[in-house]
């Protein structure tokens, strides 16, 4: 739970903006930091009145800290941002890095659609102990979102982050792909340290492991649909909604990879396919969290109604 103090100074900040940077480099002198690893995209429980069910939130991070996850991404896709307010997102960050094992790493999502509400966001996630931002692609006026305008938001983020930055590049929620041209622009940037793409274009994954290897620069997949592949291109690790409710699976196709145990890493990763493509969006992944006996909750009203009828048909499948 976030204090008294804390909150009106976050107030505060975000309500006279930044004229200054704000800390230095996170990751300090030499390299930037490792993000390799698997994140499961943590999502938020609601409850029947769409608020957030913080409680249901504590249970299920105590629940996934028994994996080998490198660490928690929050205030992704999968924890439906768009929908929060300000106040929820950090309170969210808040309770997640009290109730996360010490030694994970939390990447915490603080895009917003213009430059200065996003940096302001990290700066506030910093403050409330996020290790990393992830930063989505500002889409709605996505006509005019060219390789430069995209590449001086990020600069302008990264230039005023107090911690490190991770590009997030999702089409399918977006329209938007990071142009390639400019992640690689950006990862020569001493603040930012990869890019979680979701697009699942490996060629596309491969050519910016390719253009950024002279970079301290990471790539990581954006589901474990395609994890196998991505590693084959050169990825380190990768943000899997799948890992909510498959952790141990996912982890190890992590370590097949690693260890060159390729074959087996092929026949784990078919079979990690069907699952994957049957959890079609949020409210599914709150359904396997069910599943697996974890606090999903509901997801936001407007996704209610999807999750209900897909609880319904879960439950018409077993009749």
């Amino acid at each position: 739970m976030l204090g008294r103090g804390v909150w009106s100074s976050l107030r505060q900040g975000l309500s006279r903006g930044l004229s200054r940077k704000v800390g230095g480099w996170a990751s300090g002198e030499g390299r930037k930091m490792d993000i390799a690893g698997i994140y499961p995209p943590v999502t938020t429980p609601f409850t029947a009145i769409a608020e957030v069910d913080y409680g249901k939130l504590e249970e299920n991070l105590h629940k996934l800290g028994s994996f080998p996850f490198r660490g928690f991404v929050v205030q992704g896709s999968n924890g439906e941002f768009p929908f929060l307010t300000s106040i929820e997102r950090l309170e969210v960050v808040s309770r997640v890095r009290q109730a996360m094992p010490k030694d994970k790493l939390l990447l915490a999502g603080s895009g917003c659609e213009s430059t200065q509400a996003t940096v302001e966001m990290t700066v506030s996630m910093a403050q409330v102990g996020a290790d990393a931002a992830i930063v989505v692609t500002p889409c709605f006026y996505r006509g005019r979102m060219s390789s430069a305008a995209l590449i001086h938001h990020y600069t302008k983020v990264a230039d005023l982050s107090p911690i490190p930055v991770v590009l997030y590049s999702v089409p399918a929620n977006t329209g938007l792909d990071l142009p390639v041209d400019a992640v690689v622009t950006l990862s020569q940037h001493p603040n930012i340290v990869g890019i979680k793409d979701s697009g699942g274009d490996v060629t596309r994954m491969g050519l910016i492991v390719h253009k950024t290897g002279r970079q301290d620069f990471q790539v990581l997949a954006g589901s474990a649909g395609f994890l196998l592949a991505s590693y084959a291109v050169g990825a380190v690790g990768g943000v899997c909604a799948l890992a909510n409710v498959l952790g141990a699976q996912v982890c190890q196709l992590e370590r097949l990879c690693l260890t060159g145990q390729w074959e087996d890493a092929q026949k784990l990763q078919h079979r990690l396919i069907e699952p994957n493509t049957a959890s079609d969006g949020v409210p599914q992944f709150h359904i396997g969290q069910v599943k697996e006996k974890s606090q999903g909750g509901m997801p936001v009203k407007s996704q209610a109604v999807l999750f209900r009828a897909t609880l319904e048909s879960e439950a018409g499948r077993k009749m």
